[in-house]
């Protein structure tokens, strides 16, 4: 699938939040076995918010897409399949982001913690594994928000402002 501009800015944006995240993970030191128990045990709660909340912003804006779509097709300038498959992007980004947000929903409830099968020198693994997960899931979704962020401008400019001449309008030119 070709990567438009808009979609390379919103990657970008999406990297930078997660290396943001990573670094203040990275700052934080290495924690032994028993002090990772201890921040999965205080963490746990924030973390579900987090999958839940990305959960219910990726249904909302799957919802908020086919508002998009029905704009565009009732807009006065023909839109070009560009604009079309950049939704679709947006929405596969989105449909993935839902579908992993539910899955880390699921293994973060597990009680890890409480089980006495696991070493202690594994908390710390699922520690920085619970916080990379999070940060992924973070910063795709700040990736969608971006795209989704540069679908609405192009829409105002082509359909509330009725720029002819933006690049995801088709002209006479284009049809010929």
């Amino acid at each position: 699938m070709k990567i438009s501009r808009y979609t390379k800015r919103a990657i970008t944006g999406g990297v930078i939040s997660l290396l943001v995240m990573l670094l203040g993970t990275f700052l934080l030191g290495e924690l032994s076995g028993y002090e990772a128990k201890v921040l999965i045990k205080n963490s746990v709660a924030g973390i579900n918010t987090l999958c839940n909340t990305i959960a219910l912003a990726s249904a909302t804006i799957l919802a908020l897409l086919l508002t998009v779509l029905g704009i565009s097709s009732g807009a006065k300038s023909k839109l070009k399949k560009d604009h079309y498959r950049h939704i679709l992007q947006i929405a596969k980004v989105d449909t993935i982001i839902f579908v992993a947000s539910l899955i880390s929903f699921l293994l973060f409830n597990l009680p890890v913690t409480e089980s006495e099968n696991v070493p202690n020198e594994w908390f710390s693994i699922v520690y920085y594994f619970s916080l990379g997960i999070s940060s992924m899931l973070s910063a795709a979704l700040i990736v969608v928000v971006i795209m989704l962020y540069n679908t609405v401008v192009n829409i105002i400019k082509i359909v509330g402002l009725g720029k002819m001449d933006h690049p995801l309008t088709e002209n006479e030119t284009d049809e010929g």
